[in-house]
This record gives structure tokens, sequence and C-alpha cells, in this order.
């Protein structure tokens, strides 16, 4: 195995399904000849050529667009929107057609598509390039949600959102792209989507994360055990949609305490649907309510003030203190 970061490994992912394939297409604005913004798609260019590499006009609508008639005909296109933050645009070819045509059509033709965008705010970028808007796909029919947490989930989550036949909104977290390395095998791997891990197991309390608040969950359960001698369960959910619950409901029913850890604004976010569930199929086992650590409900401030905002090691070991106190 070799150590890597999360953009060597996504890139690694992309060029083993493109060799194995010569249906899957990247496409995006500078993923070609440049390798993309952060160097995810580096080397693709030269190895399979500008038919399979697609440097794109600047227009959101048009790259989702295309590769929605890409895969209605057969290829497997995986687009780059450059930031999450550019993706309203498309937001229209993505809701009314790509989640849509598989039911529209009663099953005759599919969309396998993979729309890649980086979110997430940590590395001082400017306005609406630090948004965490996953609730917005999450919620649409027909469509899968994955945000990885490291590079060797990220790696096994992108090769199955490839071959998967439906559309898949794969989210990578801008703050973890070269914030560490990881062993990642050179052989393929793969995760089934909508299916969540255990991260650390514990007894006392579950923090439910997933992205870049997976490691400030760890951290702030490392913390709290050597404080407090508590032991926290943290729970990476891998997939918002299809949202895997039997993990988080077992650890709640055994922990009797639960805190969700996302950066995104909390109204109204992936968070209210697990409390939901929560209260659905594990309330008498909670013995105070569902606590919540997340982003606020403004629009992520610029890079003076963006620590603030996203969740910290030491805010969510605070909260979850005042949890375990109530």
């Amino acid at each position: 195995m070799a150590k890597m970061t999360m953009v060597q490994a996504l890139n690694l992912a992309l060029r083993q399904e493109m060799e194995r394939d010569d249906g899957v297409i990247v496409l995006g604005e500078d993923v070609g000849v440049d390798g993309g913004v952060f160097r995810v798609t580096e080397g693709l260019h030269e190895r399979f050529g500008e038919m399979r590499v697609v440097d794109t006009p600047l227009a959101e609508t048009g790259i989702v667009g295309m590769s929605i008639g890409m895969a209605v005909y057969g290829l497997k296109p995986v687009c780059e929107i450059q930031f999450s933050g550019f993706a309203y645009q498309n937001f229209h070819q993505i809701e009314n057609h790509a989640s849509r045509l598989r039911w529209r059509s009663q099953g005759r033709f599919h969309v396998p598509m993979v729309l890649r965008a980086p979110y997430g705010g940590g590395v001082r970028a400017l306005e609406h390039h630090s948004e965490s808007r996953e609730a917005f796909w999450a919620h649409i029919p027909g469509l899968k949600m994955v945000i990885p947490s490291g590079p060797r989930n990220a790696r096994a989550l992108l090769v199955s959102a490839i071959r998967d036949p439906d559309p898949v909104i794969f989210y990578e977290a801008k703050a973890l792209y070269r914030a560490f390395r990881e062993e990642v095998p050179e052989e393929e791997e793969t995760l089934p989507l909508g299916v969540s891990r255990i991260a650390r197991e514990g007894n006392d309390l579950t923090l439910i994360a997933y992205g870049a608040m997976l490691r400030p969950a760890l951290e702030a359960a490392e913390r709290l055990e050597q404080k407090r001698g508590v032991s926290a369960e943290v729970i990476d959910l891998l997939t918002i949609s299809p949202l895997d619950d039997t993990l988080f409901v077992a650890s709640v029913k055994k922990t009797g305490h639960a805190m969700i850890v996302h950066e995104a604004p909390m109204s109204f976010g992936p968070g209210a649907e697990i409390v939901a569930r929560l209260v659905e199929k594990a309330f008498y086992h909670l013995e105070v309510p569902v606590g919540r650590v997340t982003g606020y409900d403004v629009v992520i401030p610029m890079f003076s003030r963006e620590k603030h905002y996203i969740p910290s090691v030491e805010r969510i070991a605070h909260e979850a203190e005042k949890l375990l106190d109530t």
C-alpha cells in the first residue's frame, strides 16, 4: 500500500476506472490540460487524451447537460463542478432531468453519472467557494449524496459511484484534500453506497459526523476520554442519501446520548433528519435531547471569521460535556 492524500486517492480511482472502462469520461472546467484547480485530474489528459478528459467552457449548465446526455447514451461521465457553490446553475438539469429520467422512462433509461464538487470551508476561499449545501441534493429523490471522510474511503466510494447505474453527487471536502495521508491499496477496492461505519467505538456518547467533520469529532472524543473518562462512539455516515440509520440508531440505544456534527447550517440540515430518525427508532433510549454542533444559519463568513463558523474540536467537546451534564 502507498500512503496517499485524498487528492492522490481520487486521482487513482479515476485513472483505474478509465483504464477499466472506456466509457468513463471526465469533463469540467480546467480538468484537462491544467489537471483541475486542486489537481485531482492531474495526468489524466496526457494519459487518455482530449476525447476522454474534456476541458469544457465555463458553463455549469452545459457541463451537467452534456453529462446527462452522455449517460443516457451509455457513457459514464464524471463531471467536475469546480466549487460546490457554482452548482446552483445546474440545479435545473439535475433535479428536472438526471434524478427523474429512470422514473420518467419507467426504467428504460438510466443516468450513470457522477457530479464531483469540492465543498466546505477551512481553506480561506472566496464567496461561493465554501458552502456546505449537501441537504439540497439529499432532498431530491433519485439522487445519491456521498461525502467521504478520508483518502481510502474517498477512493473506494468514488469507484462505487462511477459504477452505480444512477446519478451520484460526490462532495469532496477541500479541507481534507491534503490534510493527511492514509494507506490506499493499489488493487481495486470499493465501498457500498448508503452504508455508514463506526470510526471509533464507545459506550457513553454517540457522535455522528461525516466529511471534514469526522476528524474534529474523533479528536473531541479523545479529549473527552482523557478529561472525563467518557467513552464516545463516532459514526462516519459516508453517504447522506440514502441515509444509513442502522449503526447510529444501534449506537444510541447503547449510549443513551447523541450529538450530530456537521458544517452545514443547523436549520433543515442533515442533522434534522438524523434527529427525526432517532426520535422514531430510539426515542425511549435517549436520556437527554439530541445535541447538534453545526454551522450557523448565516452565509459562511469570509476567511477572517470562517474558523468561528466551522465546528471546532473545542466547541464539539464543550457541547458534548454540556449534553452529558444535562
